[in-house]
């Protein structure tokens, strides 16, 4: 396993505060087939994966591999123009290393996407679910190994890790759009 000190994570800040010293309030994980949202944010700096040392890099097309900082609708963002994968053969600390160093950064909240097949019949391909909740049946924790100490407790509290009020701000916003919102629970099975 390899081990994500809070040095390595200081030093993934220390290299892109080298290129922007924007900190936002909002991290964004744009997930397969949303990569081109980014680019209708009003961008005030670009840092490719690539040049954050120790930083991990998709493998998958049409992730694009960059942290894009600027304003979507006049909020400070970090939006992560594709993201890397434990399936691509990164450790879960590595592919948990973007989101920490969001965090480092500024952002206090973390809005993912991703495309999932869905196990429930009255689901159709296209849908939009709203998660509600989460089960992971096979994937290693990321709290396994060493705890850093800087980014919180060992065990955090998850009774409530989608937060009840955004979630309710989605819903609203997406009826008031005419969008089909499911929700449901998150499965992660491989």
């Amino acid at each position: 396993m390899l081990a994500h000190s809070w040095e390595r994570i200081e030093k993934c800040v220390s290299e892109v505060r080298k290129k922007t010293d924007f900190v936002p309030d909002i991290a964004l994980i744009l997930g397969s087939g949303l990569g081109d949202f980014a680019n209708s944010a009003n961008i005030i700096a670009s840092v490719e994966y690539s040049e954050i040392s120790g930083f991990p890099v998709s493998t998958v097309s049409g992730h694009r591999g960059r942290l894009v900082f600027g304003y979507v609708e006049g909020v400070k963002c970090v939006i992560m123009q594709g993201r890397v994968h434990y399936y691509e053969g990164y450790s879960m600390e590595e592919v948990v290393l973007p989101v920490r160093l969001m965090h480092m950064l500024g952002a206090k909240t973390l809005f993912l996407t991703n495309a999932a097949g869905g196990i429930a019949p009255s689901f159709s391909a296209g849908d939009f679910m709203l998660i509600s909740d989460h089960i992971s049946s096979f994937v290693p924790s990321p709290l396994i190994g060493k705890n850093i100490d800087e980014l919180g407790v060992r065990f955090p509290d998850m009774s409530e890790v989608y937060d009840m009020r955004l979630r309710a701000i989605i819903k609203k916003s997406a009826l008031e759009q005419g969008i089909e919102l499911k929700e449901g629970v998150y499965v992660q099975l491989t």
